[in-house]
């Protein structure tokens, strides 16, 4: 997998965090958009009913005042000044039914001038089926874009048999407007609750999981070496999975302690017989001992190969220990500088002091032991060594010398995957078969090259274990 796909992966992991916080959103969201538009509505009805009262109001004083004179009605007069205003936008007419639908106006206010009120050909109808219910509707007015709001009531006045209709209208540009006023207030505060609703969420959400993310924290510390159990503590629901989860590393210590100790018994085990073969040879000879010999060597040889595989392979899969190489790397270097003494060999070493393998001291010894020893060994005088962080959880080795070194065609072979390094072959050096099984039981690699100083380049990839 490549970079950008393994991006891509760990971003399409389902988050429960995530998951928590859209869905909290997400229905905060679609409250607070519904309780919005049912306070908008709410708030026009209320508007539009105070509105209705204030026309249904005018009507009443309409029909109290009007009187009928040699068969004429006649209007009251009315003090509303507005109604006295030509084209002011407070309307009212007093109309009878017309026998074809729609009405006739008898009386209309001067503020109507030469215009008449526009209302639906079925007002008749709909305010004779409920004679004493006002109807309100809207209509247009006089003026080009004019809206009115109009209330219309179907009563009857002394002096005179036919019915009436008394309609009373005014412009709806105040209520538009202070419903608009009002729809705009409502958006912002909703809006500023929304952006207050998040943030709630994301704390909640982050104290709510608090707990998960810190025993995230534990078991990486665990894994890390830097604990040996989980031993924070944690709420109800997660006790029992903690519980679990300090079992199953007590378990897996376990485990590999008894490896290990199946290990050194087997060692023994095979060991012993293949020394009393070796010696028993020794003190016959002859061709059959020498056969005897030699592969009896093998056989040690290959015990010593799997076991050693197998012990670090257990190590590697038990619990984590942290072991600082620049203190190794010191201790190897003035060691081997007195065993090669005579060849006049300096060792020149470097590496950080917070840098620490993820292993035990003594398989890391081992790797860098040997590599060192062989570059001491084919050498003339330098060997440089550099350990180095290689990412959060990887560290190299690098070990150099000004040798003879191999050729490419050589490192090629040694470093096919799953080659056996032959520790025999010339200029390989001993160890290097160590070196491979060893970091290979950590996952790691060893990669031959060229040295800057004209010999055989040493790097191993090694686990690291975090500051």
């Amino acid at each position: 997998m490549t970079a950008a796909g393994g991006v891509m992966a760990r971003l399409g992991r389902p988050s429960l965090a995530r998951r928590l916080v859209i869905l909290a959103v997400g229905w905060s969201f679609a409250a607070l958009v519904i309780s919005a538009v049912v306070l908008a509505l709410l708030f026009q009805q209320a508007a539009l009913r105070r509105f209705d009262a204030q026309l249904s109001d005018l009507i009443d004083n309409l029909i109290s005042g009007s009187t009928v004179e040699g068969g004429e009605v006649l209007a009251p007069a009315l003090t509303d000044l507005r109604a006295l205003r030509a084209y002011s936008g407070r309307y009212w007419a007093i109309t009878e039914p017309k026998p074809g639908g729609g009405v006739r106006t008898l009386v209309p206010s001067r503020s109507l001038w030469d215009s008449e009120l526009t209302v639906p050909s079925d007002l008749p109808a709909r305010l004779r089926a409920q004679p004493s219910k006002p109807i309100a509707f809207d209509g247009p007015g006089p003026q080009p874009g004019e809206r009115l709001r109009l209330v219309a009531r179907w009563t009857t006045i002394p002096g005179r048999e036919t019915p009436l209709i008394f309609v009373a209208a005014e412009n709806r540009l105040p209520i538009d407007r202070e419903v608009r006023n009002f729809l705009t207030a409502t958006a912002i505060f909703f809006a500023l609750l929304s952006g207050g609703l998040i943030v709630a969420v994301f704390v909640q959400v982050r104290v709510g999981l608090e707990p998960l993310f810190r025993l995230r924290s534990e078991v990486a510390e665990v894994r890390r070496g830097k604990a040996e159990r989980l031993q924070g503590a944690y709420p109800t629901e997660l006790a029992p999975l903690t519980d679990e989860l300090n079992a199953l590393v007590a378990h897996n210590q376990e485990t590999v302690e008894r490896q290990r100790t199946h290990v050194g018994n087997l060692a023994h085990a095979l060991k012993t017989p293949i020394s009393v073969m070796i010696t028993e040879a020794s003190q016959r000879p002859g061709a059959l001992a020498d056969v005897v010999t030699r592969q009896a060597d093998v056989m040690r040889q290959q015990v010593d190969h799997h076991l050693r595989r197998a012990r670090a392979a257990a190590r590697s899969q038990g619990q984590g220990e942290r072991t600082p190489v620049a203190e190794v790397l010191d201790e190897l270097s003035r060691t081997l500088e007195k065993i090669f003494r005579s060849k006049g060999v300096e060792i020149d070493w470097d590496a950080p002091d917070d840098l620490c393998f993820l292993g035990e001291r003594q398989d890391f010894m081992e790797i860098a032991g040997n590599a060192m020893e062989n570059a001491g060994k084919f050498g003339r005088r330098r060997v440089r060594v550099r350990a180095e962080a290689a990412g959060p959880e990887r560290m190299r080795l690098t070990v150099e010398d000004d040798g003879p070194g191999l050729t490419p065609e050589q490192r090629e072979a040694m470093v096919q995957r799953g080659a056996r390094l032959d520790e025999n072959a010339p200029g390989s050096g001993l160890g290097l078969s160590i070196i491979d099984e060893l970091a290979r039981a950590y996952r790691g690699e060893l990669m031959l090259g060229e040295s800057r100083l004209g010999g055989l380049l040493v790097s191993v990839d090694l686990p690291r274990a975090e500051a």
